[in-house]
């Protein structure tokens, strides 16, 4: 068995040869709390077995003849991630003469799921990895444990970055690419560590056995990393998004006394990602102490953060690089807010279809302000949001 000081037995259950090695099925418990269940020849695993990690690392700490763990989202290597990875994970897969080799399975505390090639107890080969919903949120090559070629990164609002990946794994180079979910339009040139840095609009015309081909347009404005913050919504404030440009406008809301509102432009199915809500990055305190009539365009990010689009961006001329503050309320919505990793502004919300729209259709989503009478401690509604309550209630009750 392994000779590593943290990979001393304690304790095993099954078959023993004459040398009292393990021989057969049996269960292999180390002083780390680590378990390996499966077969032996001789002390040496062979066929199949399956190690339970119980102390957030693997049963090694300088040898990766076992396994290798990896953070889902920055392609750090497993030096980096040994202190760090929750425990109660799991790798399984077929050993001959102590090593995984061929497929086997990684599967984190969390649900995620890696599904590796393995040569000698490392990665090597193709591998998929998928998060605790079972999205696919990795798919490429790996050579000894760290990535390597062409990768593509996904996140769980199906937008992606690909790209040929540095010695370090890692997505940084001139030849990368953002490409939204529409699998088509993309923004292809420079990233560092997945980072948008400089790009161009481009299009994903192909990607024959996982290798990606962009047409690329050369008189494309230069889009790069533009997130808010408290005092500067963008600094491209009237460089519209290329996805959203294609999908949505602003017109006068079919909404009495609502003003402007989202259109769509094309048919679209449910699911369907149609706009953007950046703006500048304040906190909910912010937002409580202030006069409600200031808070019109304000959505929560998280509990720290709340986007918010003030006079005068929340006028076109001003800005125009996301429109999703321009979608007005209903009770009956046609969409919804949700989570978004965009390439200029970070981690934003969008606006996303929950069922299928068509063409010059108004884009509608729940404000969920608070229903009852003013004078409580909660912002109060503003009057045509009352009036489509009064409405909708009145409807409900016919």
């Amino acid at each position: 068995m392994d000779s590593d000081d943290d990979n001393v037995e304690e304790v095993v259950e099954g078959p023993l040869d004459e040398d009292e090695l393990p021989h057969g099925f049996c269960t292999v418990t180390y002083s780390s709390s680590d378990r390996f269940e499966g077969y032996f020849v001789h002390g040496e695993k062979n066929g199949k077995g399956k190690f339970f990690f119980f102390d957030g690392r693997c049963e090694a700490t300088d040898d990766l003849e076992h396994c290798v763990i990896f953070d889902t989202c920055t392609s750090k290597s497993f030096s980096d991630m040994i202190m760090t990875h929750i425990s109660d994970d799991t790798l399984e897969g077929f050993y001959i003469d102590d090593a995984l080799q061929g497929q086997g399975v990684y599967t984190y505390e969390d649900g995620g799921v890696l599904h590796g090639t393995y040569a000698d107890g490392e990665l090597n080969g193709p591998a998929q990895e998928f998060d605790p919903e079972g999205r696919l949120i990795f798919k490429g090559q790996y050579k000894d444990n760290i990535r390597c070629g062409t990768c593509w990164i996904y996140y769980p609002d199906r937008g992606c970055v690909v790209g040929e990946v540095n010695e370090d794994g890692e997505m940084t180079g001139k030849a990368v690419a953002y490409v939204y979910p529409d699998g088509h339009t993309a923004l292809y040139g420079n990233f560092v560590d997945g980072e948008l840095i400089e790009a161009r609009l481009a299009t994903l015309t192909d990607h024959e056995n996982g290798r990606p081909h962009f047409t690329v347009q050369p008189d494309s404005p230069v889009y790069s990393y533009d997130k808010s913050t408290s005092a500067c919504i963008a600094s491209q404030k009237r460089l519209p998004d290329p996805y959203e440009s294609q999908r949505v406008y602003v017109g006068q809301s079919l909404i009495s006394g609502a003003g402007e509102g989202l259109f769509t432009k094309i048919n679209a199915d449910a699911d369907t990602v149609m706009a953007f809500y950046n703006g500048v990055r304040i906190t909910h305190t912010e937002v409580d102490a202030r006069d409600w009539s200031m808070n019109g365009n304000t959505i929560s990010l998280d509990d720290d953060t709340v986007i918010d689009v003030p006079e005068p961006f929340n006028h076109t001329e001003n800005y125009c690089a996301s429109l999703g503050h321009k979608a007005n309320h209903s009770f009956t919505p046609n969409c919804k807010y949700d989570p978004f990793v965009h390439p200029r502004f970070g981690t934003i919300k969008c606006i996303q279809t929950i069922r299928a729209v068509q063409k010059n259709e108004e884009l509608t989503v729940a404000y969920g302000y608070d229903h009852e009478p003013s004078g409580r401690s909660d912002p109060e509604a503003p009057d045509w949001y009352k009036q489509e309550l009064q409405e909708f209630q009145k409807q409900k009750q016919s």
